[in-house]
Formats: C-alpha cells, structure tokens, sequence
C-alpha cells in the first residue's frame, strides 16, 4: 500500500485516508473470562534487549553509546534474570537479531530458563524506512537467527521502536508469527484486521507510559531527559497494574535492561514483582503464551 505523497494530507480524498486508516485495524476483542487455572489477572513483563543495536543502526559511531547498550547484557540482563528467578517470574525478551548474535550465550540463558525469546527486528532498524522486500528479508533473518541461538523458533514480534510500516502486518502473516505486541488500540488483547479482513495475528498492545524508556532514557544534546523519580514511576506502574487486575485484563509492561539496569531503578522491577505476586490470583508468564490463551478462550 502506497501512501500519497503528491499533496498535502487536507487535499487527499476520503477514499485515500481512509484506506490508510482501515490497512491495519483492530478487530475483535480477546478478552476471556478468566485466565488460565481461574486466575484474575494476566501479567506480562517483557524487556526489549537493544543492547548495541540503538547506536549500530544510526551509524555505530558514538562509542560511549555502545557501551551503554553493553551495560544492558553486562549488567542488566544479569540483574533481570536474578529478580525473576527469584520470585518464579516467566517473562518475554524481544531481542534484535544482531543484540542475540553479539550475546549469543545470554539468549541461551534466558531461554534456558524458560523465558520468551521474541523478535525485534534486525539491528533495531525502523520498519518505516524499508521497502517491502528489505523488511521481509530482515524479518526472516531475524526469525532463523533466533532459533537458531535460542532452539526455539519466535512465535511473537516487536517491531523496533514500536515502529509498525504499512507491510509489516502482510509480512508477519507470510512469516507465520502468531502475535504481535508493537500497537495502541486497546489494553486487553485483539485481533488485527489488514484492510479489514481477520488475520487470526493477536495483538498485546503495548503503551509508552507503560514503558521505562520514556521517564528515564537521557541523550547527550537535544532529546528526552529524565523528569519523574523512581519511585513516581514506579507509582505510575502500579496504578496501571490495580486498573487491570481489577477489570480482570492484563498489566503488559515493557522494560530495557540497559535502562531499568541501573543500581537506582532496578529495585521498580523488583518490587513490582512482588506487588503482583502478593496478590497471589496473577498469572506471570509469557507475551506467547497469553496472547494464545487469549485467542482460545474469548469471551466475546
């Protein structure tokens, strides 16, 4: 589908915005009744491993930039597993491709731990850019690096920086993935409809103020910069987590370890772990294995 850029957005047809609109779509909610073994609410911590990869797409010349995303496998990830180990937590890691080649025993790690290995592109790459061909490329390169470091083949995908292009959907459908978790449109999980027809793909929506990077990631020069506490933001999680535990839905929440790594925020994943554990009625588990329990038992 190609996007008019022969005038301006107010001069274009109903027609045309309308079928930018409708090419990917939400379709039918997939919220059941209760989640697995009667338990209330389904919880998914999930951890978007970039490590170098945010500094090796833009060009791989700032060297203080790749350091900080090896300080995501270095320290991070170690931290990470730890806590989940602890309180036996199965989350889900999306991890681009050239992050899992550079840290090939990590993945092996998690996955043998019985965490989620799912995809996130190529080199953190955005899919915006891309002719259809190259994102097809990247996404089956992806998919085969992935199993073959972790032993599992990917069922689930995250495009890098959320970034979703007019084909990614086609293309997740071409590849066999079974869930996406890179869209908005609601806050339990939904079908994905690509120019209005079911794809049978669910979503488990993501949303950035359910994410570290936006209260924390700090830029050298112009960009974001840090304006809310830990412990705001840990509130901030919180909350999130009661309104779903209430409805019955799921508290989906997205964490970078080079971000959340650090000595002064790793204590949020931790004590939100053993927030929603103390409930004792969360199901902790993985994007792949909710989002399917979701797609078997709607309700609606």
């Amino acid at each position: 589908m190609n996007v008019p850029d022969s005038s301006e957005p107010w001069e274009w047809p109903e027609a045309t915005w309308r079928r930018i609109v409708n090419r990917v779509r939400a379709g039918r909610a997939l919220k059941p009744n209760a989640w697995k073994d009667g338990m209330r609410c389904a919880v998914a911590f999930s951890f978007d491993s970039d490590h170098e990869t945010n500094e090796l797409r833009d060009g791989g010349r700032a060297i203080e930039r790749l350091s900080w995303g090896e300080f995501g496998s270095r320290v991070g990830i170690p931290r990470i597993l730890d806590i989940l180990h602890r309180h036996d937590v199965r989350a889900s890691f999306f991890v681009p491709a050239v992050a899992a080649l550079l840290h090939e025993e990590e993945q092996r790690r998690i996955a043998g731990r019985g965490h989620e290995i799912g995809m996130h592109g190529w080199i953190h790459e955005l899919c915006n850019r891309l002719p259809m061909d190259a994102e097809r490329d990247l996404m089956l390169r992806s998919a085969d690096t992935l199993e073959r470091i972790s032993g599992v083949r990917p069922v689930g995908m995250r495009t890098p920086g959320w970034d979703f292009s007019v084909n990614t959907l086609k293309l997740q459908q071409e590849l066999g993935i079974k869930y996406d978790s890179s869209l908005m449109a609601d806050e339990d999980c939904y079908e994905l409809l690509l120019d209005g027809q079911p794809t049978g793909i669910v979503e488990l929506p993501v949303e950035w103020h359910r994410s570290d990077s936006v209260y924390f990631l700090t830029m050298r020069g112009p960009g974001p910069r840090p304006h809310l506490s830990p412990s705001e933001v840990f509130e901030i999680f919180r909350r999130e987590f009661d309104a779903a535990y209430a409805a019955g839905g799921i508290f989906q929440v997205t964490f970078h370890p080079h971000i959340i790594g650090h000595r002064s925020r790793i204590w949020i994943l931790e004590e939100l772990v053993r927030y929603v554990k103390s409930k004792g009625d969360c199901w902790c588990t993985s994007h792949a294995e909710i989002s399917a329990f979701a797609a078997e038992n709607s309700s609606l």
